[in-house]
């Protein structure tokens, strides 16, 4: 997916690596105005905790190439799943 160039979107900070955090939170994808070509809408994606991003009422999500990107929160709802199901999707990614 090819980004889209807005003053609102937040870069990728450099100084956090999502490869070195677990990857055990998961968000769903409820608003994308503004990011139609990078937000699917209805589509669960991983989320690195992120307190810095999250005083800022921002979520830093982990889209297909294994990037991550900083998103307004209200775009997403933080789900709880059950410990098989967060296992078989962190396998399957």
């Amino acid at each position: 997916m090819k980004r889209m160039a807005s003053a609102r979107k937040s870069s990728k900070s450099s100084g956090s690596s999502h490869k070195r955090i677990s990857r055990e939170a998961f968000v769903l994808c409820v608003r994308n105005e503004g990011y139609p070509a990078s937000l699917e809408l209805r589509k669960l994606y991983s989320a690195v905790r992120d307190a810095s991003a999250a005083n800022h009422n921002l979520v830093r999500v982990i889209d297909e190439s294994g990037e991550d990107y900083l998103y307004p929160a209200d775009y997403f709802i933080a789900l709880r799943l059950p410990a098989n199901v967060k296992l078989a999707l962190s396998k399957a990614s």
